[in-house]
């Protein structure tokens, strides 16, 4: 007889999802089964919800969605061993290829030929999901359900906080969404200089101040890149975190990152953007760099090492409780904007 559970499947291609009965997912040779304790929902999943251009080119329908978790291991494949029933798990939610040559020279994150937990193949906002047993991050018993379900978005951030140097350097980070509330938080606990945080939202900026944020800046009142110059005596900010992905946002961040600066693009642009190389990339010497995912399995590393030690705080980031009958309500309130980080509790 197949086992059921509850899911939020992405049904149909349009706005909205289902809660509905669908079969428990079985495990292959080299999958785990985990029993979901806690989910939380991502930007992409709004994106999802919602129905975007991008949904419509990228999502496969129908398919329970959702990609961050932790949970419980309940069944294992006949041929893992990394892994064992009742381990308390997370998962990385890139599934890669293994053999193409990013892969081969450590970058995996930017594997062609990824498929997306949650986007392309089934995810976890369901009472169960399948995850490559390769891709399972073991958690610290310690560590609360919703807040290790946070720690794929938290890659997110350490990744762009990280890929250069932080230590006594001026940070702006541009849209404090709960990724952008998280790099605020990393480059804190990683010994930056003054922390700028720069959105349109008063809600959020008030969370990056509990963040840890120095300085914030509200850009709808006032031009970012002046502002930015302004606080730096006119020097730039020399680590820029761009994670809004506005077009004049990205130009601002270009005009006021520092001399030799890096500038971290993670924030994706929903059109083109016009830039001027030469002006503000050029001849400033900038360091850009793409954020993609986590680097696999560096970044997972790191993250162990900010929670475990107690460096990183993110309980002020979780803002909202609800379970899966309530995704309505937690969808339109993510949506507002007026939260930080919503969890999925899965067994209440």
């Amino acid at each position: 007889m197949t086992r059921t559970m509850i899911g939020l499947v992405k049904e149909e291609r349009k706005p909205g999802a289902v809660l509905k009965e669908v079969p428990v997912p079985t495990c292959g040779p080299h999958e785990v089964l985990v029993r979901v304790k806690a989910s939380s929902i991502c930007g992409t999943d709004v994106h999802i919800y919602k129905w975007d251009d991008w949904a419509a080119r990228t999502v496969v329908t129908p398919n329970v969605f959702g990609h961050e978790f932790a949970g419980v291991v309940e069944a294992i494949g006949d041929e893992v061993t990394n892994v064992k029933v009742g381990d308390y798990v997370s998962g990385e939610g890139h599934v890669v290829c293994g053999v193409c040559k990013a892969c081969r020279t450590g970058n995996a994150h930017v594997c062609r030929n990824t498929k997306s937990f949650g986007i392309t193949i089934p995810g976890c906002f369901a009472e169960y999901a399948v995850v490559k047993a390769s891709n399972i991050i073991q958690n610290d018993p310690m560590l609360p359900f919703d807040i290790a379900c946070l720690q794929d978005p938290l890659g997110n951030a350490v990744q762009a906080a990280l890929s250069g140097d932080v230590v006594g350097k001026s940070v702006a980070v541009i849209g404090v969404g709960p990724i952008g509330l998280m790099a605020i938080a990393v480059a804190k606990a990683c010994g930056s200089g003054s922390v700028y945080a720069v959105d349109i939202n008063p809600y959020r900026l008030a969370m990056a101040k509990s963040m840890g944020a120095d300085v914030v800046i509200n850009s709808r009142e006032v031009p970012m890149a002046q502002a930015l110059l302004e606080a730096t005596n006119g020097e730039g900010v020399e680590v820029m975190l761009e994670m809004s992905g506005h077009p004049d946002a990205i130009r601002d961040a270009l005009k006021a990152a520092a001399m030799a600066g890096r500038v971290s693009l993670l924030g994706i642009p929903t059109q083109e953007v016009p830039l001027d190389l030469a002006q503000d990339i050029i001849f400033k010497g900038l360091h850009i760099e793409g954020i993609t995912g986590r680097r696999m399995f560096d970044t997972w590393y790191q993250i162990k090492g900010l929670l475990g030690w107690g460096r990183l705080n993110l309980a002020p980031l979780v803002t909202h409780h609800f379970t899966l009958n309530q995704y309505e309500e937690a969808f339109e309130l993510m949506a507002s904007g007026n939260c930080g980080k919503i969890v999925f509790w899965h067994d209440k």
